[in-house]
């Protein structure tokens, strides 16, 4: 699914979060919102999520403008920082979260639920671990659930909020492996939120660098290493 962003602006109170961003997602792309805190970056997933509303500006899924629609009618799967996962759950109700609030006409039956969340947790790597509860689980292993909760409804778009954030190195790195396999594997759009270049140029296709509201550069890792197109960007990559 292409994702196209026209002159989106957004303010909080007299901060200017999102300042005429307009850039556009081939489908199948994983693309990275790269930039130091403020920058915009979440405020942008967020819009695209339907979680913000933009005061001015359109967004796009392929041929559909999403603009006013509401979070739950976008196709998207989305994955919080900090998991976000219900603690009296078991991990493979965490899972199956999405679907069991469907509407009793469009859910599936419970035996294809519990199919789809075993082949999810096959997915992320954890399988047979449904029983547990998220508090008996390591941070990447909370995460990989949190993932196989967001791509439980098969959405064509997967939006990532600085997910890898609260872990340690190599945690995080096998997660990243974890993620673009997945990604690949899916033919999923993935748009992944982070402050960390190393994470975005290992990671994505493209990355958009983000500084104050403004798109300064979307590129891709070796373009951007290449020829930085600004000031602001030559010193962010230091």
């Amino acid at each position: 699914m292409s994702i196209r962003v026209e002159q989106i602006s957004k303010s909080f109170s007299a901060y200017p979060a999102l300042a005429g961003v307009s850039l556009t997602i081939s489908d199948g792309e994983f693309v990275a919102l790269l930039g130091p805190s403020g920058s915009g970056k979440t405020t942008l997933l967020r819009i695209l999520a339907g979680l913000e509303t933009a005061e001015s500006g359109q967004v796009w899924f392929g041929e559909r403008n999403v603009t006013a629609d509401s979070p739950s009618s976008r196709g998207i799967g989305f994955v919080f920082q900090h998991y976000a996962l219900f603690g009296h759950m078991t991990v493979a109700k965490n899972v199956a979260f999405g679907l069991d609030v469907m509407s009793r006409r469009a859910r599936p039956s419970a035996t294809d639920i519990r199919a789809r969340v075993e082949q999810l947790l096959e997915l992320v790597q954890l399988p047979g671990l449904g029983a547990r509860y998220p508090s008996q689980l390591s941070g990447g292993q909370r995460q990989r659930v949190a993932l196989a909760r967001a791509l439980a409804r098969q959405p064509r778009i997967l939006l990532l909020d600085e997910p890898f954030g609260a872990l340690d190195a190599k945690v995080r790195r096998e997660l990243r492996d974890a993620l673009r396999k997945i990604h690949d594997d899916l033919g999923l759009t993935s748009i992944f939120v982070t402050h960390d270049q190393e994470e975005a140029f290992a990671l994505a296709d493209r990355v958009a660098v983000l500084n104050q509201g403004h798109l300064e550069q979307f590129a891709t890792p070796e373009e951007i290493q290449a020829s930085p197109a600004s000031e602001f960007v030559t010193k962010f990559l230091g």
